[in-house]
């Protein structure tokens, strides 16, 4: 069973005895030089009084193990705390001797709900996309992603049916499914007359419009605290509204596709096992509303739990706010090539394999800028050149160039290695973890890989129980980790010279130092496709 930082957590706490969590897991350079875990004095004080931590306490910790537990070495009182440290070496060896199971994401015990993720904004075209439906494109993509990966039953919806909208969203690397043929609406219009409010004062009902629906009792009776605008009253009903709700309804009832996909299902084929998340911009979600109440309205069978993912608006700072999606992503592709350019110093734009890296750089700069913030928080866009340069260190591009770094490292490994400079590479389990005492090499494997799956878990965690209207999701995680984990390989790479000197005497370090690198470079690859995006091997 590979080692986790959950794990470990939840032992050094029960440890302690009854109470709340008091452990934390040390994340900062300059305190792991010292410690890894630390249970702070004022939670210690809180718990035990005044007197010290008892001995047997300390003892007990020392001797910790269990399933999933980090090999502890030593545990001591310090004027910050209960200080931890672990057994380094033993970790990087149980780590680094199986890095598939680490660079993966763990598959839960038993199916979770089965999710509907529903994004209203590509019902329209890609020409008018605005940025912050743009944003909810992108985190729809991005969670359906990892609610695949922890093999949760997914439905996307809708079906693309604007000609243009594929292409797109493939140029995006947004994975979507196009159109094939219609729901049927019959039965949801049947229901819709029935229950149409008289108009008022002869009101002129537009084109395609069967007239209005009450929603008033509905949101009375659903409670005002649960979310629901208050001023919501009715809802005009429009055979487009009925046709979304017709695919709604189907992606609810036909999960056989999902099945012979390959996709776990819950047993319980009831609706009550499906949650509906509706994926808006802030912009939309009023509209939102009322297609929920009016699917409650027309549908017995509606899916009890439907769930508002609300993304907050996108701001572009010194430039008017009618940037389109498509202009957007011609303004960064147009970057990216100029960048390109004065780094190379030449025009690369008749070089196909060029061209493919800058249109996968273009898509890593938006991805980055859209999902690295919080979804339900305003995002603020600075449209500058600096955006996309690989020395900045919070861009997708810096990401992306340091992925190539490692491709480059290993390729130079296997040139070498062909010359007759450096042997084959040797049995993993041969290899001296106990070699690796460089500071940052305990960072990457201790803040990067070791909590990897925990944070992928994360990522696809969705509060399906919670109360109210609305929910959360961290889709800002993945971005943010890759961008540290950058970090942290750059600072070590500058630093460490990898492949040293083809001497006999050094190739025990080097290869422990390259298996490490190989976790790192499979971590990051794990990561990346949770975006949608490929590994590059040069920039």
């Amino acid at each position: 069973m590979r080692l986790g930082v959950e794990e470990t957590l939840g032992a050094l706490n029960a440890a302690l005895g009854p109470g709340g969590p008091v452990w934390f897991k040390e994340t900062r350079a300059r305190h792991l030089r010292v410690r890894d875990f630390l249970a702070p004095r004022r939670a210690l004080e809180a718990r035990f009084g005044d007197d010290q931590v008892p001995e047997r306490v300390v003892h007990a910790i020392v001797g910790l193990q269990g399933p999933g537990v980090a090999p502890v070495l030593s545990c001591a009182p310090t004027p910050a705390g209960l200080a931890l440290q672990l057994r380094r070496s033993a970790v990087f060896e149980r780590v680094l001797g199986a890095v598939a199971a680490y660079a993966a994401p763990t598959v839960p015990a038993a199916p979770g709900p089965r999710v509907v993720l529903h994004c209203p904004a590509l019902r329209g075209s890609p020409c008018a996309l605005r940025l912050s439906q743009l944003r909810a494109v992108l985190v729809a993509d991005h969670l359906a992603r990892a609610l695949h990966a922890h093999r949760v039953s997914v439905r996307l919806v809708p079906a693309v049916r604007d000609p243009h909208m594929p292409t797109f969203l493939q140029q995006l690397r947004v994975d979507w499914p196009a159109a094939s043929e219609r729901a049927a609406t019959e039965a949801l219009r049947s229901r819709a007359l029935a229950e149409l409010t008289p108009a008022r004062n002869a009101e002129a009902l537009p084109p395609g419009a069967l007239g209005r629906v009450y929603l008033k009792e509905l949101v009375d009776e659903r409670g005002r605290t649960t979310g629901y605008d208050p001023k919501l009253d009715s809802c005009l009903v429009t055979e487009d509204l009925l046709a979304v709700l017709a695919e709604l309804q189907q992606a609810v009832q036909d999960w056989a596709e999902d099945s012979s996909l390959g996709l776990a299902a819950a047993p319980d084929a009831g609706a009550d096992s499906c949650m509906v998340v509706h994926v808006v911009s802030c912009e939309e979600e009023f509209q939102q509303q009322k297609l929920d109440l009016l699917w409650w309205k027309l549908d017995d069978q509606a899916p009890l739990r439907q769930k508002h993912l609300v993304c907050g608006p996108v701001k572009v700072a010194g430039a008017p706010g009618t940037l389109t999606a498509p202009e957007y992503y011609e303004l960064r592709h147009a970057q990216v090539c100029k960048a390109s350019a004065l780094k190379h110093g030449r025009d690369l734009a008749q070089d196909s394999a060029w061209m493919e890296i800058f249109r996968v750089l273009s898509v890593a700069t938006i991805k980055f800028e859209m999902l690295s913030t919080a979804p339900q928080s305003q995002l603020l866009l600075a449209l500058a050149d600096s955006s996309i340069s690989t020395k900045g260190t919070k861009s997708g591009t810096f990401v992306m160039y340091n992925c190539a770094r490692l491709a480059t490292l290993f390729e130079s490994y296997k040139c070498s290695m062909e010359q007759g400079l450096y042997p084959t590479f040797p049995p993993v389990s041969s290899l001296d973890f106990s070699l690796l005492h460089d500071e940052g090499e305990w960072l990457l494997l201790f803040n990067s890989i070791l909590p990897f799956p925990d944070l992928l878990s994360q990522t696809a965690a969705l509060p399906c129980t919670a109360p109210g209207l609305h929910i959360t999701a961290r889709t800002e995680m993945v971005c943010k980790f890759l961008v540290q984990l950058s970090m942290d390989f750059s600072s070590y790479y500058n630093r460490v010279h990898i492949l040293g000197e083809p001497r006999p005497h050094l190739f025990g370090q080097m290869f422990a130092r390259l298996q490490l690198l190989r976790a790192v470079r499979e971590v990051l690859h794990t990561g990346l496709a949770m975006l949608g995006l490929p590994p590059l091997s040069h920039i």
